[in-house]
Formats: structure tokens, C-alpha cells, sequence
């Protein structure tokens, strides 16, 4: 009988998310929302959460096609909450380079406890200029994401 080989972060391929050249020089936002976003967790359980992207771009925005191959191809990897959002942050930042983006990921409840994670490459210690000031005013107890 064949054992299956759980499949770590360590597994997660940067090399599915593809850009696409930015069609302006100016300044704008985009938002997306991955409400079906799902992984294992450390004990191989299914998690699922809704992630949600802000993204100030530079040169290069998101082919959205690849960020969904990217996200479909996590639902078989077993990793931590804490884990997870740090190397789909990375990854971004790797391939879009962009001017910010912020992560939201927003984890349905397990066992009774629900949890929020958040990195946003505007915070200094992420290496951030701090030049954009609204996510100071958004620290409180508010779990209502929209986009």
C-alpha cells in the first residue's frame, strides 16, 4: 500500500504566480478577495479562510488565472496559519514587486476560535517607509473585511 507524502510549505511553487505588464503609470488600487481559500493544517484537517489582497502596483500586476492556480494548488499543502500567510506574502512581493500590498487572511473557526492574520509591506518592520497611514486607524477589534 502506497503512503501518501504530506506536502509542506517548503512545497509551495512561487512559480505559478504570473504577472502581467501594468497598463499605467499612475497610481491606483486593486483589491481581490479569495473567499474559497483552503490548506491543511498542521494535524491535515481542511482550514479555510477568506484572503484579501491590496495591491498598489508598480510595473507589474496580477494574472489573476495564476493566482488561482497558485491558491487551488495549496489546498494540499499542510501548514500553519502563521506559516502560511508569510509565505504567500513573500511569494507576492517576489514576483509583483510592488509598490504596497497588504494580506489579509481571515481563518474560519475551528474549535470554537476564530483568528485574523495581517501583513501589510507598509510596516517598517517589514521594511516599510510607513508612507501610507491608514492602517494605523484599522487595529482595533473590526473583523469586518470588504472590499
Amino acid at each position: 500500500m502506497m503512503e501518501n507524502k504530506v506536502k509542506t510549505y517548503k512545497e509551495i511553487n512561487p512559480e505559478l504566480l504570473k504577472s502581467l505588464p501594468n497598463p499605467s503609470g499612475e497610481a491606483y488600487e486593486i483589491k481581490i478577495k479569495i473567499p474559497e481559500f483552503t490548506f491543511l493544517g498542521v494535524k491535515e484537517q481542511p482550514d479555510f479562510a477568506d484572503v484579501f489582497i491590496t495591491f498598489y502596483p508598480k510595473k507589474k500586476i496580477i494574472e489573476l488565472k495564476s493566482l488561482k492556480h497558485y491558491v487551488y494548488h495549496l489546498r494540499n499543502i499542510t501548514v500553519s496559519y502563521e506559516r502560511l500567510i508569510n509565505v504567500f506574502y513573500e511569494h507576492m512581493m517576489q514576483v509583483y514587486e510592488p509598490e504596497r500590498m497588504r494580506v489579509v487572511m481571515a481563518f474560519n473557526p475551528r474549535g470554537g476560535i476564530s483568528s485574523r492574520l495581517t501583513i501589510d509591506s507598509d510596516w517598517k518592520v517589514r521594511g516599510g517607509d510607513e508612507k501610507f497611514s491608514d492602517w494605523k486607524n484599522n487595529m482595533d477589534d473590526n473583523w469586518s473585511v470588504t472590499l
